[in-house]
């Protein structure tokens, strides 16, 4: 099975990278896409906070052992077509830093591409790039955008973008977060309005999702409004 493999890498913290990243997953699995999220964000655990049910293995134990990758995903209870199953960091400080070594983030790598040969889509949610697992997501995806809110852009997104260039990522997409002006990047996204996953229930926030989708993975989903159109049209 082919995949594309995207990290949304945060250029700063609190710029909602996480949520990006499971709107962006979930809009993928209701279009009928098999998907994978892996949490490379180990300083905040935000996945984890947002994922019921036991936690392990994590992604810092599955970086550290010979675990399949299948052992630490789970799966999101969606109405979807498409498989969403996320693999959070959840550890003890201990276990967090020796995830962080050059040696547990090959580990990383190798686990973005073995999940890649079993679903459709790998997301990596990324941290600002100053550990070796943000590095390693990065570096070992297709594709790489820079998350970032309309407030810091100015000087959050070229930092970021200096760094990846230090670590051999030229090309990346930049989405901005809580604002709808998007002269300053390929793609923009308003402020969410729903606690919840705004995807789910919000039509423009569906739309401002599959618009990162097209921008960063090239990716067209067919949303709820277009698939009624073209029945009627078919009809």
């Amino acid at each position: 099975m082919t995949s594309d493999t995207l990290a949304l890498v945060g250029a700063a913290g609190g710029v909602g990278t996480t949520r990006l990243t499971l709107e962006c997953a979930t809009l993928l699995a209701r279009d009928g896409r098999d998907v994978a999220v892996l949490d490379a964000a180990y300083g905040t655990q935000g996945l984890a906070d947002r994922t019921e049910g036991r936690i392990d293995p994590d992604m810092t134990q599955l970086c550290l052992t010979d675990s399949p990758i299948e052992e630490g995903l789970i799966d999101r209870d969606l109405e979807a077509a498409g498989r969403l199953a996320v693999c959070p960091a959840h550890a003890p400080f201990e276990r967090l830093a020796r995830a962080k070594t050059p040696e547990a983030a090959e580990a990383f790598e190798d686990r973005i591409a073995e999940a890649a040969r079993a679903v459709d889509f790998v997301i990596a949610d990324t941290p600002p790039l100053a550990a070796n697992q943000a590095v390693a997501a990065a570096t070992a995806t297709d594709r790489t955008a820079i998350v970032c809110d309309g407030v810091r852009a100015a000087g959050a997104i070229p930092r970021t973008e200096d760094r990846l260039a230090d670590i051999g990522v030229d090309e990346a997409t930049t989405v901005l977060t809580r604002t709808d002006d998007s002269a300053n990047a390929d793609v923009a996204v308003p402020a969410f309005t729903t606690d919840g996953l705004a995807v789910e229930t919000d039509s423009d926030a569906r739309r401002a999702i599959a618009d990162v989708l097209e921008a960063t993975l090239d990716v067209t989903v067919t949303l709820p409004d277009d698939a009624g159109l073209r029945s009627k049209l078919l009809g």
